[in-house]
């Protein structure tokens, strides 16, 4: 593997871990209410925390003007405001410093001539879609900073998806990246057909990562909690009530087609698993296997989280499992799109 495409490889990777940090924070903040406890936002000065008692009560002053506090935590202490605003704290501070580990390298490696010129466009994209995640994570608390002291759950799932975009473009490119030195694997007869499967199973990880985050933002998981019945029924009543905006709108019919689109995730990749088994045998790669099995465990935790009333740990294993299951299903293609086309890398040349 040419060192070039090694060292920017490892820098993508990198970044992809503390994305998915980021990711696990931001599910952290979300389950433990602490997301609202930085009423303002400041990209630079914000990075310094309370210093000093008189600087912890100018800030617990401020929170206590919001919404949150007045509503739902009046009468909370400076010790429990504490809690809440550390890990929301970290959160930002966490995303800053994705952009620091970002930008400086990307600089280093392109002034020293280790990035090639086709790369640059697409590196520059990225940093610009973290800057804009940045925005989109402030829009999304600020819409918790008015009369209702709970963030937009359609802001939030945008946040979310920006996420893992960011994360699966990064991870995408340093798959190339490392792809590209390697030597050309044999062809594979019905690769082409499997990776087609795997797109189709990543389109509904997508889509039922999603839900899952309007799921989050309406607190949809806190109620009917009990499976493979929802309110009794398979199909429970008062679906759609108001039409098809209750398909983003209404917490029923929200948790119900989360449910649906995660089984139907996990019968397209057992079902997948098995006729690729049949048609490649022992020639099915390793990343595919570890798809199928995700994909089980990501539908078990999504259960226990329900069944369990969203207690953190598990909620947050959950979450994390969206992300493994969405980056496996990445790798296999990845594969299967090497050993369909001889190995072809897009960074190959450089």
């Amino acid at each position: 593997m040419h060192r070039n495409n090694s060292a920017v490889a490892i820098w993508l990777l990198a970044c992809c871990v503390m994305v998915a940090v980021m990711v696990l924070l931001g599910g952290l903040t979300r389950l433990t209410h602490s997301g609202l406890s930085m009423v303002e936002w400041e990209p630079i000065v914000g990075i310094i925390p309370p210093l000093n008692e008189a600087e912890w009560q100018i800030f617990f002053a401020k929170y206590q003007q919001s919404p949150e506090y007045l509503k739902i935590n009046a009468g909370m202490p400076l010790s429990d405001f504490k809690g809440i605003f550390w890990l929301e704290y970290i959160h930002r501070v966490w995303g800053r410093l994705i952009g620091i580990v970002f930008l400086l390298p990307f600089l280093w490696l392109s002034l020293s001539g280790r990035i090639s010129r086709t790369m640059v466009p697409r590196l520059i994209g990225m940093f610009l879609l973290g800057a804009a995640q940045g925005g989109m994570g402030w829009f999304m608390v600020k819409s918790g900073l008015v009369d209702n002291p709970h963030v937009s759950h359609m802001r939030l799932t945008a946040h979310l998806a920006l996420a893992f975009l960011i994360h699966g473009w990064m991870f995408w490119m340093a798959l190339d990246l490392l792809a590209g030195g390697r030597p050309r694997p044999a062809a594979l007869n019905g690769a082409g057909g499997v990776s087609r499967w795997l797109k189709l199973l990543i389109a509904l990880v997508v889509v039922t990562l999603l839900y899952g985050g309007l799921v989050a933002g309406l607190r949809a998981g806190l109620i009917y909690n009990t499976w493979p019945l929802m309110d009794g029924s398979l199909i429970p009543g008062g679906l759609f009530e108001e039409g098809w905006i209750a398909g983003f709108e209404d917490i029923k019919t929200v948790q119900f087609l989360h449910r649906c689109l995660a089984e139907a995730t996990v019968l397209v990749a057992v079902g997948g698993w098995l006729w690729a088994r049949a048609r490649l045998g022992g020639d099915l790669p390793a990343a595919v296997n570890a798809v199928v099995l995700m994909a089980l465990a990501q539908v078990a935790l999504g259960v226990a989280t329900l069944l369990m009333v969203v207690p953190v740990s598990v909620a947050s294993a959950h979450q994390m499992g969206a992300m493994a299951l969405l980056t496996l299903c990445l790798w296999a293609v990845h594969d299967l799109r090497r050993r369909s086309r001889g190995g072809a890398s897009l960074y190959q040349s450089q």
